[in-house]
């Protein structure tokens, strides 16, 4: 059995970063532990933010990297180096970006652990022709250049950061693909539409609109919609609002009072 069970742990390569998965390849880890993993990326510093999670073969849906090594004392003086020149590069790419006249705000610049590749993330308004940047960053490097264009949910995953709800945000813990979240889902649940409230870091719609959608959609089919006008022994009157969660509804009587009626069909 043992054959078949695969141990894993969480890696977060930022402080409230997303967490990937890899395979512990058996070595002793805990949370907090640093280490060297395999990226698609090449090799990469981190932290574990799990504990080890046994999972079986056949429930692993995807490629699953390994971590490599438990870091040590060299490893983390790397780390704080490559750190220490990302910042420097990123000062160097905005002086450029200004030399060529480029409209992109740079957001984020880091190496792979072992310095093959240098990455720049960006977001712009329009598609931009970053060639010339990417050649001349080339030069001052000497190291394989990638410019990557991203948009506002993709940099508050990339950022992270703390949400509303005081805990860190969920695109850059959890969620490793955004859904469509529509304007619709903030009416079905009966949210103030107010930009304030129901946007988020990124200034999109909040992820977690989505979470409970469908729930509020299959509890409403028990409820009478607003406006319409019911018709009971105890009471008439058309409904004014709902309150979904708890299967309750208000009525303004034809006498222009309101009623609150359950929907057991009793009012008080």
């Amino acid at each position: 059995m043992k054959n078949n069970v695969v141990n894993v742990v969480g890696v977060s390569f930022k402080k409230y970063g997303q967490t990937y998965y890899f395979n512990s390849e058996n070595l002793n880890l805990k949370k907090n532990i640093t280490v060297i993993v395999e990226t698609e990326r090449g090799l990469q510093f981190g932290t574990v933010v799990t504990d080890v999670i046994k999972i079986e073969k056949a429930k692993i849906k995807f490629d699953l990297k390994k971590v490599i090594r438990i870091s040590t004392k060299k490893d983390y003086t790397n780390y704080l180096n490559n750190i220490k020149d990302a910042k420097k590069a990123f000062t160097k790419c905005n002086e450029l970006i200004k030399k060529y006249n480029l409209n992109m705000r740079l957001i984020d610049v880091n190496y792979s652990f072992e310095r093959t590749q240098l990455f720049f993330t960006f977001i712009s308004s329009e598609r931009v022709d970053f060639r010339e940047l990417a050649k001349e960053l080339a030069k001052l490097y000497k190291t394989r250049i990638e410019l990557r264009q991203i948009g506002p949910r993709d940099k508050a995953k990339e950022i992270g950061g703390i949400g509303p709800c005081g805990r860190p945000l969920c695109c850059s813990t959890f969620l490793h693909s955004f859904d469509n979240i529509t304007i619709n889902m903030a009416k079905n649940q009966n949210i103030a539409l107010n930009p304030n409230k129901i946007n988020g870091a990124c200034n999109r719609l909040y992820c977690c609109l989505s979470y409970e959608d469908e729930t509020y959609s299959q509890l409403k089919k028990e409820l009478p919609k607003i406006g319409e006008y019911i018709d009971m022994d105890t009471v008439k009157g058309r409904v004014v609002s709902l309150d979904v969660l708890n299967q309750k509804y208000k009525i303004e009587t034809d006498e222009k009072e309101l009623i609150e009626v359950s929907n057991s069909g009793s009012n008080k």
